[in-house]
């Protein structure tokens, strides 16, 4: 059985979400290392972490439709 557009939308919100969160963690870590300063690291984590959660959103609903497509042009062919 095929998945479903919901399906597919709910995984892609879960694979968004993981994303997230390891990627806040990441940017605090770092930011944190580098600066020595919790409170430098956490305002980092909060800001480019969630900026760039966004466009990785974004780009894969790009290249979902993309291959949505590429997948209708062999098709149609």
């Amino acid at each position: 059985m095929l998945p479903t557009h919901e399906d597919r939308d709910m995984k892609q919100v879960q694979k968004t979400a993981s994303f997230a969160v390891l990627h806040f963690f990441t940017a605090f870590t770092v930011a944190w290392a580098m600066t020595g300063s919790v409170l430098i690291g956490g305002a980092v984590a909060l800001v480019e972490p969630a900026i760039n959660t966004v466009v990785y959103f974004l780009h894969e609903k790009f290249w979902q439709r993309k291959m949505v497509a590429a997948t209708t042009q062999v098709f149609s062919a």
